[in-house]
This record gives structure tokens, C-alpha cells and sequence, in this order.
């Protein structure tokens, strides 16, 4: 009675048909982070993505990492190798055959003993020569006999080894059977070539070949081309390997190659095997040679294949530099890289592939009508979202973490809830704490029939937003100082941060980001966030703020928040017919149009905070002057801090108490910034 497989019965392995389909997705925060910080500090999105991929991270892997380990593993090759190793093991079959020569003839009394002693003392010192002399000696050892034969056998065994792997081994103790085979299998397969090379072969004959002398090419080659890319990649790498022995090493090969099975024959068809393929592959490097430093003798197979992963390693290596014309991830080779670096390098390099796929596919990057790379809204919201748990997590503990989630106690509903935390004033969720309550007491394994007793747990309340609507605009400095001296990223992010908060918490304000550097234009965040330094000098606030004026008059129901980071005096302003005039140090006119402009945005109600970047006491007197007309304040954050203090003060700026001393944010900031005003 047969065993029958049970059918309740499964069996767990690894999934081996391709990509794991329940493996977790590639997490794409890390790599949008990065290339966001690249994309700030100037780089071009494909640039961006292209050094996160080349750098990698401290969870991942990158390009570079596995360059350098290609680079070992080509190194290690060279170093650990020489090409002697059949010149080594042919000279120790001589050695052997001739001592057991010796001994036999020591041992035979007869004239013609005495005269084979003399042609065995005789030999010349070089090994090819010596086993050409001994090609018709007349061995009288069976021990010597064998060991000259094992000569020939294994040059024949080395030669087709370069052109075929796996031979050396498939024909170790060959049959005069077996060596037949591989000589017709060489007439066959030099006429399949010779009929492509005239264009005359077919599909037909090719398949006749390979039904015939298919166990020759473990490869399996679906075609004639595939068959010319296995046979002449080796053939080549057989090539480099003559081209890179001595002139000394390369003559004692070719002399002992007509010793080969004893068959000159083979010779032939391999050198006309080589012109087929030299001529339908030109394309190969048939010219290149490599300086092996080593002391582990490499025979002619098995130095053939060290030559063809010295070129699998150099061509990884170009795939990884993706230095090329249109380099995308997936020309990486993984099986080629499994082969020389293992299967972990292959996971990683798959892992980078798949996720320079998923920014691509996913909407995180979009070409523009240029034809560039952008980073999408998609990524721009997902990048403000990141900076904003930082600004949170800057804030944390402080009255500032909860205003990221809500915006005053007596607000409209935003229709989201959230658990309760101390010192929350918004109106509980009823059904929803209810229900926690529920789920609670069942999940420990009591009833509800009873009734449920509510915890501190359960309760969920309300999020609300402020009815207050703001009109925002933040002023950015982009003059050449903020490039200088690395304010020019923490600028990009403090705007994005604030765009995101706006956008996603506030949607009723309105937000309008002004760049100012010689002069002063109105900014997208996409806009602001792909800028390039600006190496133009000029510091023009009063541009600035006349468009902040502007986009005040045009929301004149709304609270006017008016946002300036700043590392300089005002150096240029708009003259009347729109040209720009700059001075250094700032001419007076300068600084009355800059003071003009921020009089009337006191006029027009606006709340004002200056944010102060560097420690010049001249632009520091300057601020405080210019807070103190409109009983604005003055912040001095750290660059890392930046965007803390910009979020915090457009926050302050809505609560209950405008944001001021009295207000949530007043002391937020410690020693790192001081009120002016009030």
C-alpha cells in the first residue's frame, strides 16, 4: 500500500518564483526625505534620487557600497592568482613519468636501456620541449606511460575548458568514445557558424544541433545568438588570459597545444572556432590583459573563468557607477551579482531597484514639460508632513505639540477625533468613546450585557479648528548671504513645513510665500523648494513687502500674519519706475522705503515677527528698531530651530492671546530667542 499525500497537511518554504509577493513594501519616507534635503540644497530631483541611491542609508545598502565591494572581490582575484597553473601541473607529470623512467631503466641491464638513459638526461630544460622530444619514446614504465598520457590528456582537457565550461571534468578518464564526440561535435558546430556567418543557416539546423550535442552547453541557448554570446564571451576571456602571460609563458603554451589528446586535430577546429566567433563577435574585448600578482597557479579552464568574473566584475562595476546615458537601476545584472558577490548583495541591489521603481511609479516624481524630473505634490505633501513631526517633535512637551493638531478650544469641528490627553478643553466624541468602552470590556473578557464603566482610555474628543481666518504671508531672504553660510536649506524647509501645516491643518487661511534677494517675486512652494542659490547681491524688504501688502488688501476679512527670516539689512529697493537700486552699506532711502512699506502692514493690522538669522549686532539694532514701530517681536533661533519658531509663531499667532508674551508661545523658545515689543 502506497503512503497518499494528505491533503490537510502543508508545507512552508521559502518563495522561490520571483519577488516575494507578501514581502513588505519598500518603505519610501527614508529615500523622499533625503532626496528632499538634495532637492533644497539645489541638486536636480534624478540628481537627488541618484545620490540616495549611490550613498544608501544606515538601514540600506547603496550603489556605492556594493562598488567597493566589487572592487575587493576584483582585487582579491588578482592578487591571490597566477596563470602557470597548467605549466605547474604539466611539469609535475613530466617529473613524474621521468623519475619512474629512470628507475625502470636503472633496473633494466641491456644496451638499449643505456642508450634511453642518455635521452632522458638529455631532455631540454624547457617543459614544452621536453614533452615534444618525448612525444615517440618508447616507455618501458607503465607508471612513466600513464603519467605522459595524463600530459596530453590534460592539455586537451584545458584547451576545451576555455572555450567549454565544464569539459575538463566531463571528460576526466574520456573514452576514445568521448573524445570522437567532441571532435564531431566541433566539425558540427564550426559548420552551424560558418553557415550563419553567410547568412545561410536556419532554425532547423540549428535545432539539429543542439539535439545532437546538447549536453555540451549546460547553458541551454535558446538560439543561435544566445549560443554566440555564451561561446564567444568565454572564447574572449580565453583571449585575455593569453594576452596577459608572459612571451615566455605564452610559447610553452602554444608548443604544447599540438600535444593536446595527441591530436593535432583539435588544435584546428579550436583555432577555426575562434575565428568564427571573432568575426560574428567583434564587439568582445578580445584585445584586454590583466597583471595577476599572486602565487596560486591558475590552470588554463579555470584561469579562463577567473577572466570572465574579472569582466562580469567589470561590467557591475559600470552598472553601479550609473554614470552612463539613461542609467536606471534595472540594468543591474542580479544574477551576475549573486555569482560574484553572494546572494545578500543580489537582495540589496534588488531593494534599490524596486525602490527607484516605486518613485517613479508611485507619483512621488513627474517629468515637467521639460522633460526633468520634479518632485510631485504627492512628495511635496509627504516631505511637509516629515518636517512637520520634526517641528513636533522640536515642540514636544510644550503647549506647541497639541497646537499642531488643533487650533483653539472654541472652534468648528474638523471632523477627525483623537484620544484625549491632559489638558485637552474639546468636547468629547460620545459615540465614539462609548464604543471604546465596549471593545475595552470585551477584549478583557467581560460582559457589556451588565453595562460598561468608562476609563480614561476610552475617551476620544474632537478635534477643532480656530473660526479665526489668517492671511499669511512669509518673506524669505534669498540673497547671496543665506547661500554663503547654510541658511539656505533650513529657509527651504521652514517654508515647506508652514505650506504643509497651512495647507493640511488650515485650509482657510491664506498663505503666500515671497522670495527677496535683489528683488522680490511672489513663489509656489514648488518653485521655492527647487530654487538655486542666488549668487545676486541685494537684500530687497521692500519689494517684499509690498507684495505682502498686496496679498493683505486682497483678504481684508482676514487677520494679516506677516512672517520675515532675514540674515541681512535691506541693501536694494524698487524705484518708481521698477528698477532696482542697490547699495552697500544700505543707502537711507533703502531703509525709509523698507520702513514705509512695514508701517503700512502695521497700518493694515498685520501681526509682525522678524526672524533674525546670524549674530551682527548692526542687523540686530536694525530689527529691533523696525519690531518696535509695529509692536512686532523679534526671534533669534538656531538654524535647526527655524522652522519650530516660524510654526510656532504662526500658531501663537492664531491662538486666544496673538502669540505674544502672553500668549501659548511666549516662552517657548528659552535663551535661544527674546521678545522685542509689547
Amino acid at each position: 500500500m502506497t503512503d497518499r499525500p494528505d491533503p490537510h497537511r502543508a508545507r512552508y518554504g521559502r518563495f522561490t518564483g520571483g519577488p516575494d509577493p507578501l514581502a513588505a513594501p519598500v518603505d519610501l519616507a527614508e529615500a523622499l526625505d533625503a532626496i528632499g534635503q538634495d532637492v533644497m540644497a539645489g541638486y536636480s530631483p534624478e540628481r537627488a534620487m541618484r545620490e540616495f541611491l549611490r550613498r544608501g542609508s544606515p538601514e540600506r545598502t547603496g550603489l556605492d557600497d556594493l562598488a567597493r565591494q566589487v572592487a575587493a572581490r576584483r582585487r582579491d582575484l588578482l592578487e591571490r592568482h597566477q596563470l602557470d597553473g597548467t605549466m605547474q601541473e604539466v611539469r609535475e607529470l613530466l617529473d613524474r613519468a621521468v623519475l619512474a623512467e629512470r628507475k625502470q631503466l636503472a633496473r633494466d641491464l641491456d644496451d638499449d636501456a643505456r642508450f634511453a638513459e642518455l635521452q632522458i638526461e638529455s631532455l631540454p630544460p624547457s617543459t614544452a620541449a621536453a614533452v615534444s622530444e618525448l612525444s615517440d619514446y618508447p616507455w618501458r614504465s607503465r607508471e612513466a606511460r600513464e603519467a605522459y598520457e595524463k600530459i596530453k590528456d590534460l592539455l586537451g582537457r584545458e584547451l576545451l575548458e576555455q572555450r567549454f565550461q565544464g569539459m575538463k571534468q566531463a571528460l576526466e578518464n574520456a573514452s576514445d568514445e568521448d573524445r570522437a564526440a567532441v571532435d564531431a561535435m566541433l566539425r558540427d558546430l564550426n559548420d552551424l557558424l560558418a553557415a550563419h556567418r553567410r547568412g545561410e543557416d536556419t532554425a532547423e539546423q540549428f535545432e539539429q544541433f543542439m539535439d545532437q550535442h546538447g549536453d555540451f552547453f549546460p547553458e541551454n541557448p535558446r538560439s543561435i545568438d544566445e549560443l554566440l554570446d555564451a561561446l564567444a564571451q568565454r572564447a574572449a576571456a580565453a583571449q585575455r588570459m593569453r594576452n596577459s602571460m608572459t612571451p615566455e609563458q605564452r610559447a610553452e603554451l602554444d608548443a604544447l597545444a599540438s600535444q593536446a589528446f595527441g591530436s593535432p586535430e583539435l588544435m584546428q577546429s579550436l583555432a577555426e572556432l575562434d575565428d568564427n566567433l571573432r568575426s560574428l563577435r567583434p564587439g568582445e574585448d578580445w584585445g584586454g590583459s590583466e597583471g595577476f600578482e599572486g602565487e596560486q597557479g591558475l590552470g588554463l579552464g579555470d584561469g579562463t573563468g577567473v577572466l570572465q568574473d574579472l569582466a562580469d566584475l567589470d561590467a557591475l562595476s559600470e552598472q553601479l557607477s550609473q554614470s552612463y546615458g539613461g542609467a536606471r537601476m534595472e540594468d543591474l545584472d542580479l544574477d551576475r551579482l549573486a555569482r560574484q558577490l553572494g546572494e545578500e548583495a543580489a537582495v540589496d541591489a534588488r531593494t534599490l531597484q524596486q525602490l527607484e521603481k516605486a518613485l517613479r511609479e508611485t507619483g512621488y516624481l513627474k517629468k515637467g514639460s521639460d522633460g526633468q524630473l520634479r518632485l510631485s505634490p504627492k512628495a511635496m505633501r509627504q516631505l511637509g508632513k516629515a518636517l512637520l513631526r520634526d517641528v513636533a517633535q522640536r515642540m514636544s512637551g510644550r503647549q506647541g505639540q497639541r497646537d499642531l493638531r488643533h487650533a483653539g478650544a472654541a472652534g468648528e469641528r474638523s471632523g477627525a477625533t483623537r484620544e484625549w490627553a491632559f489638558g485637552d478643553t474639546e468636547p468629547w466624541d460620545v459615540t465614539r468613546t462609548v464604543t471604546n468602552a465596549v471593545v475595552r470590556t470585551l477584549s478583557e473578557g467581560g460582559s457589556a450585557r451588565a453595562g460598561v464603566r468608562l476609563d480614561i482610555r476610552d475617551v476620544e474628543v474632537t478635534e477643532t479648528e480656530a473660526r479665526t481666518q489668517a492671511c499669511v504671508a512669509l518673506l524669505v531672504d534669498t540673497s547671496f548671504s543665506m547661500a554663503m553660510d547654510g541658511r539656505w536649506v533650513p529657509m527651504k524647509r521652514t517654508a515647506l513645513a508652514l505650506h504643509t501645516l497651512i495647507t493640511s491643518r488650515f485650509r482657510g487661511d491664506a498663505l503666500q510665500l515671497i522670495g527677496f534677494g535683489r528683488h522680490a517675486e511672489v513663489m509656489e512652494i514648488e518653485q521655492l523648494t527647487a530654487l538655486d542659490a542666488m549668487w545676486a547681491k541685494g537684500t530687497n524688504l521692500h519689494h517684499a513687502l509690498l507684495l505682502a501688502n498686496r496679498h493683505f488688501r486682497k483678504h481684508p476679512n482676514a487677520q494679516p500674519v506677516l512672517l520675515i527670516v532675514t540674515d541681512g539689512e535691506p541693501t536694494s529697493h524698487l524705484e518708481p519706475d521698477g528698477e532696482v537700486y542697490f547699495s552697500y552699506p544700505p543707502h537711507p532711502l533703502t531703509v525709509a522705503y523698507a520702513v514705509r512699506e512695514l508701517d503700512n502692514a502695521g497700518r493694515l493690522g498685520a501681526q509682525t515677527t522678524f526672524f533674525r538669522l546670524g549674530e551682527d549686532p548692526g542687523l540686530a539694532r536694525f530689527i529691533d528698531s523696525m519690531a518696535r514701530r509695529v509692536d512686532g517681536r523679534v526671534v533669534a533661533p538656531e538654524l535647526d530651530d527655524l522652522g519650530a519658531a516660524v510654526v510656532g509663531s504662526y500658531l501663537g499667532s492664531r491662538s486666544p492671546g496673538g502669540g505674544g508674551p502672553g500668549g501659548h508661545y511666549g516662552d517657548w523658545f528659552g535663551g535661544r530667542g527674546f521678545w522685542v515689543g509689547d
